[in-house]
């Protein structure tokens, strides 16, 4: 019974050493010879705390974020590697005072306590006393808390190095001079993500941020970059507690938007995809931000494959060697609550019935951004005590500004990666992860976006199931065919209408799709033309068959008037030259050979001075054989008519030569008004590009108004010479010079009337050959039917060609007009 009751004393001693739970330290709190801080949101105040008495919050109330907790693990697992580390801190040890910053405006207690010494806050003030033991901070994750803390910890240039502050406002050094930060600024991640959009081709976007300062810190910086792109915001929304989704959903559906960007903080996230699941959104992209799209609890959500397709953008995911054993050590104790334990305020974790698979399967975002953020300020007081191989140097008192230069030259490696920092604190290493939601549930990696030593950008497409087995589109207004431009249509530039461009005009797509430029005068285009091709530069050249056989025709008009002219000089007392009209034949047939000129200037390049002598001879010369008909009819309706019954008239016009008077007055206005008319407006080398689209006809162009006069005169002469010899028709048929006149005149309005109608039907170069022919024929006209026939009756009929034959003609006419 004795050595009984003994063994049952020895069972219970041992029950009690077996049953018997550890104590051991905080977790949040861990002595060495220096201290890092560490502040992580462990917990998440959601929604405003309304408060009747100033008092912090207890974040052990709040709701638990398991993913912060396993950054939290991370920090202290990476301050135990280093104590154990022969080689980076020997003989030093470090220590860590981690504070859960719930929120950003009621979480201050464990901040003061940061840059506290003996209790107290005591800003630096020119003695290096009364400091702080904490070198540097870890942390915050938000960027609205770290903008909160940061200033706290800039009047001592405490050194803070965040592994999640990702707002572009941290690059001002002159506010923040000694915040550094281990993942890339927002700017970084916008360019991938816009990356990703300029892909797919994609054009209609929603953008969806949280309502704090990482949110619009992204959404200023993705309408800045999309603005030289395609890319047009339909639809955006600040995301926050009192978001009404239905009516967000709706609006977006409205605008027909099927890509959404969801730039927000994981809890946000998950009430915009939960919501999204619930209302049944469906055929949807959603792009995801770095800080939701490894996240473990969405992928697994019932209707998650329902909403679409969910790219997004994460950090690559980096296995660190240890972790996991840390984890099932740290958790495998048996814990005992002890109040004594809980060494300040939101130093409470309440989260002892977590498993290590819990932790270790959780989101694994951010993991090397705190690691490489307590491996950096290691490194950094590793150099700041000028450690070797096997000791640091004692006697060097640290202070943190100390610890914030060796900081800002960091260059070392950890798990095969080059850590830096650039000149305003943001890390100079990490590349970006582009994932995919795939069947399984699972965060597939399908390309990345590299930063460093250059940009390099990729994604493997085949690994992608769309939601309806193809690329989606997301455009507000479909593209517009080859040659057609867009017309905008509202506010954005990817809303338009489809005009084509009309023939001279194209398109070029590349450079401004909203326009249609205009050709160039040498250039052409057909309606709906990306380019514009050179026009075809037409004139009548003078190897043009029609050319030759016109400048034959005109030599042989000069060989003519020659020929007749000798014939005149020979025959020049006989009735048929003198009735012909004498000396003024010879005029006539002279100033048809001058005028003839202007048929040589119609072909080849025009010229200033070929347009000039195109028109000029012709009209100068030609005034004068009008004016010479003129006085030629005259004379004749004179002799036969008006001599009778006005000898007074008749003896005058004798006396004072009234012929040459008359030629010679119309000659002389004839001149003035041709150099009038081509000092104020001369014809000039015109390039006719109207008619014809592809061409360009060389041309003469002429001042209609100023060119009037000379033409006025031209008509005036040729009227009154048709009046004259239109009043002589009935003189005798064999000596009727009126008839002659008036039907070469019937014959040049006839040519001039073809012309003028063709020239109206036809704008083509040959316009030039019948403008020429016309000029030919009006000499013709004369040369042919009214020189012709005298040279007929001098040659081959000389009996006519006496002055009884004329004299018996005369008798005869005067006689049958007296009767």
């Amino acid at each position: 019974m004795e050595y009984f009751l003994v063994f049952i004393c020895l069972l219970k001693s041992l029950l009690h050493v077996f049953t018997q739970c550890t104590v051991p330290a905080s977790e949040f709190h861990l002595g060495g010879d220096y201290l890092i801080g560490g502040l992580f949101d462990i917990h998440h105040g959601s929604g405003p705390v309304y408060q009747y008495r100033p008092e912090a919050t207890d974040c052990s109330s709040q709701l638990f974020i398991l993913s912060s907790y396993r950054r939290f693990q991370l920090m202290r697992f990476s301050v135990e590697e280093i104590n154990n580390s022969t080689n980076l801190l020997p003989n030093v040890s470090l220590g860590f005072e981690i504070f859960d910053l719930c929120s950003d405006i009621h979480s201050f207690p464990g901040t003061f306590k940061l840059i506290s010494a003996d209790g107290l806050p005591h800003p630096w003030s020119g003695q290096w006393k009364n400091m702080s033991n904490v070198i540097a901070v870890v942390g915050p994750f938000s960027s609205t808390d770290t903008l909160t803390v940061a200033p706290l910890f800039m009047m001592d240039l405490i050194p803070i190095v965040s592994y999640g502050a990702a707002a572009s406002a941290f690059t001002e050094k002159a506010k923040f001079p000694s915040f550094l930060r281990t993942v890339h600024s927002n700017k970084n991640i916008i360019e991938v993500i816009v990356n990703i959009i300029l892909h797919f081709n994609w054009r209609w976007v929603a953008f969806l941020n949280s309502d704090n300062d990482f949110g619009k810190d992204g959404l200023t910086l993705f309408l800045k970059r999309i603005t030289e792109t395609e890319i047009c915001l339909a639809y955006t929304k600040d995301l926050n507690d009192n978001t009404n989704y239905v009516q967000m959903f709706k609006q977006i559906e409205a605008q027909k938007v099927h890509i959404i960007i969801v730039f927000a903080p994981k809890l946000a996230a998950e009430a915009v995809i939960e919501s999204a699941i619930q209302l049944n959104i469906t055929n949807k992209v959603w792009i995801a931000a770095d800080t939701w799209s490894l996240n473990k609890k969405l992928p697994k959500e019932k209707g998650i494959k329902n909403i679409g397709t969910v790219l997004g953008v994460s950090q690559p995911v980096v296995t660190i060697p240890g972790f996991s054993d840390f984890i099932y050590s740290a958790k495998s104790q048996n814990h005992c609550e002890n109040e004594e334990q809980h060494m300040f305020c939101n130093q409470d974790c309440n989260c002892s019935n977590l498993s290590p698979e819990d932790i270790l399967t959780e989101d694994p975002s951010f993991s090397f951004p705190v690691y490489s953020a307590v491996y950096a300020i290691a490194h950094a007081l590793h150099n700041t005590l000028q450690c070797g191989f096997d000791q640091c140097n004692d006697n060097i008192t640290v202070y943190p500004h100390m610890v914030l230069a060796e900081l800002m030259k960091s260059n070392f490696t950890l798990l095969n990666q080059s850590i830096e920092f650039d000149e305003n604190g943001g890390a100079k290493f990490g590349s970006y992860s582009i994932v995919f939601w795939n069947q399984s549930g699972d965060a597939e990696e399908i390309g990345f976006y590299h930063f460093q030593p250059r940009t390099n950008f990729f994604i493997n497409r085949t690994k992608i199931n769309w939601y309806r087995n193809e690329v989606p589109t997301s455009l507000c207004s479909p593209e517009c065919a080859v040659g057609y431009a867009k017309k905008k249509d509202g506010i954005h530039k990817c809303c338009f209408n489809c005009e084509i461009c009309p023939n001279g005009t194209y398109i070029n797509s590349t450079e401004d799709p909203y326009k249609c430029i205009p050709c160039k005068d040498t250039e052409w285009s057909a309606v709906g033309s990306t380019s514009c091709n050179l026009r075809v530069v037409e004139y009548i050249p003078f190897t043009d068959s029609g050319a030759i056989l016109i400048m034959v025709g005109t030599w042989a008009l000069v060989g003519l008037t020659l020929a007749m002219s000798v014939l005149f000089a020979i025959n020049y007392n006989t009735p048929v030259v003198r009735s012909a009209g004498g000396p003024m034949c010879f005029l006539i047939l002279c100033c048809l050979s001058l005028s003839s000129l202007s048929v040589f200037f119609y072909f080849g390049t025009p010229t200033m001075s070929f347009c000039i002598l195109r028109f000029l001879p012709f009209i100068l010369f030609y005034t004068v054989c009008l004016a010479c008909f003129v006085v030629r009819s005259f004379q004749i309706v004179c002799i036969f008519k008006i001599a009778a019954k006005f000898p007074k008239l008749h003896s005058l016009w004798m006396k004072y030569h009234g012929q040459w008077l008359v030629i010679t007055v119309a000659f002389v206005i004839q001149a003035l008004l041709l150099v009038i008319s081509y000092s104020c407006a001369p014809p000039k080398p015109y390039n006719e590009t109207f008619w014809y689209p592809d061409k360009i006809i060389l041309g003469c162009d002429i001042n209609l108004i100023a060119s009037s006069g000379p033409v006025a005169l031209l008509l005036s002469l040729c009227c009154l010479c048709f009046i004259f010899s239109y009043m002589g028709k009935d003189l005798p048929k064999n000596y009727n010079e009126a008839k002659a006149i008036t039907f070469c005149l019937l014959l040049l309005i006839l040519i001039w009337i073809t012309f003028a109608t063709e020239y109206m039907l036809y704008n083509g170069k040959y316009i030039q050959t019948l403008n020429a022919l016309a000029v030919l024929s009006s000499l013709y006209s004369f040369l042919l039917f009214y020189f012709l026939p005298k040279c007929y009756i001098i040659i081959f009929q000389p009996d006519k060609n006496t002055q009884q034959y004329f004299q018996g003609l005369i008798q005869n006419y005067t006689k049958t007009i007296s009767q």
